[in-house]
């Protein structure tokens, strides 16, 4: 019984540890999503602002 009681433990710790880690991730992994999506609009305004409008993928460069 007590060997049952010892790997409950165990094991209640080692779900309390993943449960942290997993909780430092989802915050992480937020705090980035944030940052990529703030890196892809000032990319999008800087890209607008050297192109002198709005930038568009399949558009002709000027001089064909």
């Amino acid at each position: 019984m007590q060997e049952l009681e010892e790997k409950i433990a165990h094991l209640t710790r080692t779900v309390e540890e993943l449960s942290d880690v997993v909780a430092r991730q989802e915050t992480e992994i937020a705090t980035l999503t944030r940052r990529v999506v703030m890196l892809m609009q000032r990319e999008g305004e800087r890209e607008a602002q050297a192109s002198g409008g709005i930038v568009v993928g399949d558009e002709r460069p000027p001089h064909y």
